[in-house]
């Protein structure tokens, strides 16, 4: 997430104000070691305003130069 947050050149709290979750939520969110924790809804949301914002998530295994899992652009920011 704090990735994605800085491809995007955004804080927390605009990552908030983007996917309608709260502040905290994304805070706890960010703190997950390893796996992203959440609800169902609140991931959804996440992943939908990063994705509006121009990034792609990758999952394991994904064609990419370093094979693992990850975040990138997926072309000129809106």
């Amino acid at each position: 997430m704090r990735a994605a947050r800085a491809l995007l050149q955004i804080d927390q709290r605009q990552l908030a104000e983007r996917s309608g979750l709260s502040v905290p939520t994304i805070q706890r969110m960010e703190a997950s070691d390893g796996v992203v924790r959440g609800n169902v809804d609140s991931l959804m949301k996440l992943v939908a305003a990063l994705r509006e914002g121009g990034i792609a998530l990758l999952d394991e295994g994904a064609v990419s130069p370093g094979g693992g899992r990850g975040v990138r652009l997926m072309g000129p920011r809106p």
